[in-house]
């Protein structure tokens, strides 16, 4: 299959073709002839599988095709979780549309309004958004939905995650009723069923891989190891291996602050993303990642969300999520596009438990191994000890349910 057989047009195979591109991807395969037909769509696919083109392109396409207009309004939105995977995706919506007048813009939060607000009243055809900005920048009045003709929900599971439930039902009262659906999610929970239910028109379900599954390219190990022996082993691993481009995920933000400080007083260059670092720190840290200068990058599961990084070898997991859902995503940050990737995950006692539900989302069993020197001492009696309630039930936890979580998060999202 080739691009050309999906039905592209010339100046998109030349775009394609210039970001060196020569066979669609799985996804690229089903997504694109349904949304040239203008279907609503349905589409399960993990992170790395070409699914940003599997909707710019035939977007693009259609929007070419229509009328065009002096004064541009919006004509399509794209939703995304957060700040770094907006930015991205319009990076790809501004490569794919190289030889078209089309324009496209971004907004999020975090960074100066007012060249956003001068971009939206010159006209732009695509905006990209994340949902806190948009709603603050349209009720200020300074640009219409009134014209969009095509509405993406990517990320969809990220961001009922997020608690953006709220958020999205406000923007999608703001729409035209009359649009055609894209809705992407890397899993089909009772959740995203139900918001595609309420967004999507008699829509075409297309998946990728099977639900919930992982990267087959993907090395996946274990290591267990006492929790206050976790950064001196991480250290080594980085160390006796030469790694260049290590993602490590941390529960909290204060963890990621406190490893990443660890690691510079061991010479090893690197540095942590969160919700509360700036965009611009943000910003720095991740293209400093990309270009080399940074070996290692500390990040939580929201402020790694939709970062784009080629190739990239390592993901560690220093502190397992209590969510099973998200350790795939963190780990499909790896092995993406063909390539080859190793995830480690540090399992201290009281993470054995996550471990398990992990596995079975999976459906595989992972062997523990036990690096030497590294022998673990604690026992389950010990995590009584210093915990009588169970961890895993603590509410400051965040729980292990999806549901849950989505629940307490239904009322209004985090602002990005």
């Amino acid at each position: 299959m080739t691009f050309k057989e999906l039905g592209l047009a010339d100046f998109l195979l030349k775009a394609v073709a210039k970001k060196g591109y020569t066979e669609p991807s799985p996804i690229q395969v089903k997504a694109i002839p349904l949304i040239l037909e203008r279907k609503d769509v349905l589409a399960s696919a993990q992170t790395g599988t070409g699914k940003t083109a599997g909707f710019t392109l035939p977007m693009l396409q259609i929007l070419a095709r229509g009328e065009q207009r002096r004064k541009k309004p919006v004509r399509a939105l794209i939703m995304t979780p957060t700040r770094e995977l907006a930015a991205q995706i319009l990076v790809n919506v501004k490569e794919y549309s190289e030889f078209t007048d089309i324009r496209s813009t971004v907004v999020f939060g975090g960074v100066n309004a007012n060249p956003q607000i001068r971009t939206l009243r010159n006209g732009v055809d695509i905006l990209v958004a994340t949902p806190g900005r948009l709603l603050d920048l349209h009720g200020q009045g300074v640009f219409s939905l009134n014209s969009v003709e095509i509405f993406v929900l990517d990320e969809a599971d990220r961001m009922l995650d997020m608690g953006f439930a709220r958020d999205l039902n406000k923007i999608m009262d703001l729409l035209p009723t009359r649009r055609q659906n894209l809705l992407f999610s890397a899993t089909f929970s009772k959740e995203i069923r139900k918001l595609a239910n309420k967004t999507l028109h008699n829509p075409v379900s297309i998946e990728v891989a099977p639900e919930n599954s992982t990267a087959e390219m993907i090395v996946q190990k274990a290591f267990r190891v006492d929790k206050p022996k976790k950064t001196e082993l991480i250290i080594k691993m980085i160390s006796e291996g030469n790694w260049k481009q290590v993602l490590v995920f941390t529960r909290t933000k204060h963890g990621a602050n406190k490893l990443t400080k660890k690691m510079i007083a061991k010479n090893i260059s690197a540095a942590a993303i969160h919700g509360n670092k700036s965009q611009g720190a943000r910003t720095k840290a991740l293209a400093g990642f990309k270009k080399g200068d940074i070996r290692i990058l500390v990040a939580t599961d929201i402020a790694a969300r939709g970062l784009d990084i080629p190739l990239l070898p390592h993901v560690i997991n220093f502190e397992l999520p209590n969510i099973p859902a998200d350790y795939v995503h963190r780990i499909g940050r790896t092995g993406r596009a063909g390539a080859s990737g190793e995830a480690i995950s540090l399992v201290s006692i009281d993470e054995v438990e996550y471990l398990r539900d992990i596995e079975k989302l999976l459906g595989q069993k992972m062997k523990m191994e036990i690096m030497e020197g590294f022998e673990p001492t604690e026992t389950e009696a010990d995590i009584v000890k210093k915990k009588p309630n169970n961890h895993r039930r603590n509410p400051r936890s965040g729980g292990s349910s999806n549901k849950r979580k989505f629940h307490r998060g239904s009322g209004g999202g985090r602002r990005s």
